[in-house]
């Protein structure tokens, strides 16, 4: 098991992340083909929907990823005004551009998948607008970060945003329960099992796997990224 509290000097995580992102790389383009191949040529056109189901291959995962990504950005948030955790900012200015991809991402492909299915690209009920809301945060993020010439004001300013900005998350998960919208409910992560069929479902969980695998893979890098830049930031300073 990974020592967090050891992980926590810049340093030595930016070995630790050398050391596991040539297996990772290996690891997310062998996942990322697979799920391409199962999501393009391994599953059949859906009954209703037929070709266009395709799209939800890589809606859903980025969906799903995007929520995530804002949780790391709570939770690395709470990690630095509580504990002052000496990496939480800089993976947090590594990860917010990440998510905000994801988050684009699944706008872009729920538009281009709205069209055919609801005959519009865009309606403004609970599930796209608390969407569209999250997308915003994550800008409201970054530019956070870089709205400050102190960069640890700016990372404690990001730091309450992200915090406050997590109720948006049960928001987007449940406004299809607790509100009426055109935006289908919950289909694989149900008590009752999923209503998706096998043929659909397991290319979406490769695909799932593929993005989850490329969002780590892209923050560690990202993350690598923010300690050079402190770094550098540091000895300007001293020179």
């Amino acid at each position: 098991m990974v020592d967090l509290h050891f992980l926590a000097n810049p340093a030595r995580f930016r070995r630790f992340s050398q050391r596991v992102l040539p297996g990772l790389t290996l690891a997310t383009v062998l996942c990322l083909g697979i799920g391409l191949y199962l999501a393009l040529l391994g599953s059949p056109p859906d009954y209703q929907q037929g070709e266009t189901v395709r799209i939800m291959f890589v809606h859903v995962p980025s969906a799903w990823l995007s929520m995530a990504g804002y949780a790391l950005l709570a939770a690395l948030g709470a990690a630095l005004l509580v504990w002052r955790h000496p990496l939480a900012a800089l993976m947090a200015r590594g990860a917010a551009p990440v998510g905000a991809c994801f988050a684009l991402t699944c706008l872009l492909t729920g538009s281009l998948w709205g069209r055919p299915m609801w005959g519009t690209y865009w309606v403004w009920d609970a599930r796209l607008t608390s969407m569209l809301l999250l997308f915003f945060l994550y800008l409201g993020h970054i530019a956070l970060t870089h709205a400050f010439d102190d960069s640890e004001r700016g990372d404690r300013s990001a730091a309450i945003l992200a915090l406050a900005g997590a109720i948006n998350l049960p928001i987007i998960k449940f406004s299809v329960d607790w509100w009426n919208t055109l935006h289908q409910p919950a289909s694989v992560a149900k008590l009752s099992g999923p209503a998706i069929h096998p043929t659909i479902l397991m290319p979406l969980l490769w695909m799932a796997a593929a993005f989850t695998l490329l969002f780590i893979l892209l923050v560690l890098v990202r993350t690598e990224t923010e300690i050079d830049r402190r770094r550098l930031e540091i000895a300007d300073q001293a020179a």
